[in-house]
């Protein structure tokens, strides 16, 4: 059994006990390691061949994940700009902050 849901703004393919990183969770309370989470944009599943398909989402249906690590940063992007022969350059660098999650259950 998968889902594919929207978390954060982006699309997961999810199955049970499988963790990903997905962009930066916060809420008012901020999460904490361990803290479960519920996202209710669930856009397909498909259950051993049973496909159902949202319009645009499922309702009723969840994914169910746990915290594993609240904040994690990625590894730095270098981003370099120039203009040949204006003597313009620019020269910034990013660092994208990720949640590490695992999944727990699927609910259809």
């Amino acid at each position: 059994m998968y889902a594919i849901v929207e978390i954060a703004g982006q699309q997961f393919k999810v199955q049970k006990d499988s963790k990903l990183f997905v962009h930066h969770l916060t809420s008012q309370e901020g999460y904490k390691e361990g803290d479960n989470v519920e996202f209710d944009k669930v856009l397909l599943i498909d259950n051993d061949g049973q496909v159902t398909i949202g319009a645009p989402t499922i309702a009723g249906a969840k994914v169910q994940a746990k915290i594993l690590t609240p904040l994690f940063k990625g590894d730095k992007v270098i981003v370099f700009k120039k203009r040949r022969r204006k003597g313009y350059q620019k020269k910034n660098g990013h660092r994208q902050q990720f949640t590490q999650i695992q999944i727990e259950n699927i609910v259809a």
